[in-house]
């Protein structure tokens, strides 16, 4: 009896002994291949989600993914507009640097080069599934752009990603219909799709030939081809059967992504989920028109928090919210009136899409690339804020460390590896970014900014956004200015200079990664 006694004592220790191995694991070692999503959205300013701030938007899925990470206060895209941010993040490298990477048209040909070594293919190499799933606008097909009638390559199945789900370039552009694995979805061969943004093309009406047809008037530009009662820019003809429903596209691409995690939860993956919102045209679904107060750019940011807090419960049904990585930031900053009379501006009220920051979309002024930013891992990243300066450019050499995988020397030339700081483990930020504007470079390095001097618009006639153009060099201090009001590079010539030569330097030197 006694022996019996201590057999099950020392049985019932060895349990409550592995049980508490186990927690301890569980809390002081990461998985060895963590799932990784990146929920990228559109036009987002640093001031529109109530977690940095915004008070007349409330959005509760978001400042839930902060609460169970890091709310980075200095974190950038690349770039003060779309194509480029996206090709920087994909690529770890600036798109200055190559030619062609500027706002690409909707009939573009891809500009990754398929040799080129990206994000993607970073996963695909330590054996994770790969998807995107959304808004691309980085170019399909070769020199001549698409077959939007045939098989589109090259594609992302070109650079590592194994699904694909997209937008081909933006809402607000030709061809209104998306594409899985490289096939226009739901086409009828009989009836083929013909694209041209030189002229107009077949019968189909336009905003500027007949706006008695549209539902929403544009403000500027957008006048071409009609597709759901809304002009687009540029002309199609063809694929009725394939065109989009812009009230429904957050709810199909969002059940496209729902569907790579669940096809995919036995394995590591890395999802590319590329929201439409809040980009232009804002038409939300039904379930969030008026619910902000705000008009459609408003509805269509519930709409974000919505989308977030989809994927979060397909994770947590799954049993995989401690096995992934969630990254949630913007491509660019955010811009109010973008081309269609939608009330963003009459219903804006005191909201402040950029925050404290200055300028917006477009801008080499800090709202144009400081972003949300968040990187959430519930259990393994301590919940807090960090305002050490990280970059969207820093995911391939952050994630390839992650992987054990090595960087070769021409591989992600801009990417630092910042792996621990994403992670909060590391208060070491970034030696200098360069915020690429629509139209010149700034340099931030520490708290000084330098603003190449750039010809053009002080304020565009077109978003009403401060721009940063000036003839002459400007220099702020970002500890004491935040919101870039004082240039001070007159009073601080040989600062200018310095920051001068490095910038040259940079772009001389054709890479800045610092290992």
């Amino acid at each position: 009896m006694n022996i019996l006694k201590s057999a099950t004592l020392f049985l019932l220790i060895a349990v409550l002994f592995s049980c508490s191995s186990k927690q301890n694991q569980s809390e002081n070692t990461a998985p060895a291949n963590p799932n990784v999503v990146i929920i990228y959205i559109d036009d987002l300013g640093y001031g529109d989600v109530s977690c940095y701030g915004a008070t007349k938007v409330n959005t509760p899925n978001i400042d839930n993914l902060a609460s169970t990470g890091i709310r980075f206060t200095n974190g950038h895209s690349s770039s003060a507009s779309c194509t480029p941010s996206r090709f920087s993040m994909l690529t770890g490298g600036y798109a200055f640097r190559q030619a062609g990477t500027g706002i690409a048209p909707g009939d573009a040909a891809m500009i990754v080069n398929p040799e080129t070594r990206t994000l993607a293919d970073l996963f695909a190499e330590a054996g994770y599934k790969t998807g995107v799933v959304g808004k691309w606008h980085l170019g399909l097909g070769g020199e001549s752009g698409p077959d939007w009638n045939g098989f589109i390559s090259p594609g992302p199945q070109d650079i590592g990603f194994d699904y694909s789900f997209l937008i081909p370039a933006t809402g607000d552009r030709v061809p209104c219909v998306y594409t899985e694995n490289g096939r226009v979805f739901g086409l009828d061969p009989a009836d083929p799709i013909t694209v041209n943004y030189k002229e107009k093309i077949g019968d189909w009406p336009t905003g500027l030939e007949n706006p008695e047809l549209l539902k929403m008037h544009p403000s500027h530009g957008h006048n071409n081809t009609i597709v759901n009662g809304v002009s687009r820019i540029g002309f199609m003809t063809g694929g009725k059967s394939a065109l989009w429903v812009d009230e429904y596209m957050a709810e199909a691409i969002s059940q496209k992504a729902l569907g790579f995690i669940e096809k995919n939860k036995d394995t590591p993956f890395f999802l590319y989920y590329s929201t439409h919102d809040i980009h232009v045209p804002r038409m939300p679904n039904p379930q969030f028109v008026g619910k902000s107060g705000m008009g459609p750019r408003g509805d269509a940011i519930l709409e974000v928090d919505w989308a977030v807090g989809e994927i979060m419960k397909k994770l947590e049904s799954l049993g995989l919210t401690e096995k992934t990585i969630v990254i949630f930031t913007s491509d660019n900053g955010p811009v109010v009136d973008d081309g269609y009379k939608d009330q963003a501006v009459e219903l804006l009220g005191d909201h402040k899409p950029g925050g404290p920051l200055k300028g917006g979309k477009y801008s080499v002024y800090n709202a144009g690339t400081q972003v949300p930013f968040i990187v959430s891992w519930p259990g393994r990243i301590k919940n807090g804020e960090s305002d050490i300066l990280v970059s969207q450019v820093d995911f391939m050499a952050s994630f390839a460390k992650m992987l054990n995988l090595q960087l070769t020397e021409k591989d992600a030339v801009d990417s630092y590896e910042m792996l621990e700081q994403l992670l909060g483990k590391s208060e070491v930020e970034r030696e200098h970014f360069v915020h690429h504007g629509i139209n010149t470079l700034a340099l931030i390095q520490g708290n000084w900014k330098y603003i190449v001097p750039a010809n053009g618009p002080k304020i565009s006639a077109f978003t009403n956004i401060e721009m940063g153009n000036d003839l002459e060099p400007q220099l702020y201090n970002l500890e004491q200015d935040l919101g870039e009001s004082k240039n001070i590079a007159s009073e601080n010539p040989e600062k200018v200079k310095e920051m001068e030569a490095l910038l040259a330097k940079i772009k001389e030197d054709g890479r800045t990664r610092n290992n």
